[in-house]
């Protein structure tokens, strides 16, 4: 994304030769790369097109300054993930948008627990909590760290340290065994995040910040308890009646945890299935799309 390389217009020209509609997923929404997100609005003017965004330059502070992203067009229909963003687009930049939120396979198969265990080592009677995130500062990793020492639980991370990160990850990982917190990293080669799901007791997400946040219908599909940051879209997503833990207050999930209780998992999964299934997102696309007058003939 930070390539300093502009891409070729007429390979961006060719690759739109025939095209009804075209969906930008996010490219229009950073500056990541401002050459290609140049390129590629100039090339989609007075082109059917859905932008599609995860994220808006003023959520990320390193782009707070950047006043003239996302381009628009009135070819163009704007499609944000939370409401938040959709306010925010209207009142900073004058853009309408539609709200659709992330959709998933409510349907999803389990994973395997054994299996899954076995590769990470995890004894049968250890208490395993999985925090499904990247490692940068917005990802909340001492607050994780926090909660699985308080609930005795091995802490494991699956994903990579980014944006300089690393060396404050090895400190706090460091620490954290210093503690006598038993730390995992990465996924094993062979396993997938539905065995990730299926290996853990618990899953941590203690974010301050997420466009959505997919740990937090991912961790109801699998029928896992879910301690959650309070961070603004979190709020948008608990109001659909999901019923999480504090991330930062390990009693009510220590609670759970000792007394499970199978009926909180299995309204979250029908909160899920309810409102975040592939069904959901299929009606919302067709409704967008019927606004537009359809797909360009």
């Amino acid at each position: 994304m930070d390539d300093a390389t502009p891409p070729d217009p007429d390979d961006v020209d060719g690759a739109l030769t025939g095209i009804d509609l075209v969906v930008v997923e996010n490219l229009c929404s950073l500056p990541l790369n401002r050459l290609a997100l140049d390129m590629v609005a100039d090339a989609l003017k007075a082109r059917p097109a859905v932008l599609h965004h995860h994220d808006l330059p003023w959520q990320r502070e390193r782009y707070a300054h950047v006043v003239d992203v996302p381009p628009d067009d009135p070819s163009w229909a704007h499609v944000t993930i939370n409401e938040l963003s959709r306010r925010q687009l209207d009142a900073r930049r004058g853009i309408s948008s539609t709200t659709i939120r992330n959709a998933f396979d409510v349907d999803a198969p389990p994973g395997d627990r054994d299996r899954a265990r076995a590769a990470l080592d995890v004894a049968s009677g250890e208490r395993l909590l999985h925090q499904p995130t990247r490692a940068i500062a917005r990802k909340g990793v001492p607050i994780g760290i926090d909660l699985a020492a308080a609930l005795d639980a091995t802490y494991w991370l699956v994903g990579p340290a980014e944006e300089g990160y690393g060396p404050e990850l090895d400190r706090l990982l460091t620490d954290a065994r210093d503690r006598g917190v038993r730390v995992l990293r990465g996924l094993p080669s062979g396993l997938t995040m539905a065995d990730a799901y299926a290996a853990c007791d618990a899953v941590v997400f203690p974010s301050s910040w997420e466009g959505f946040g997919n740990a937090t219908v991912e961790s109801a599909i699998h029928h896992r308890p879910l301690a959650v940051g309070d961070y603004p879209v979190a709020r948008e997503l608990a109001a659909y009646g999901f019923r999480w833990f504090p991330a930062d207050d390990p009693a009510p999930l220590g609670k759970f945890l000792d007394h499970p209780d199978p009926a909180l998992l299995d309204h979250n999964h029908d909160v899920a299935r309810r409102h975040f299934s592939l069904a959901t997102l299929d009606r919302a696309v067709a409704e967008l799309l019927a606004q537009r007058g359809g797909l360009p003939r």
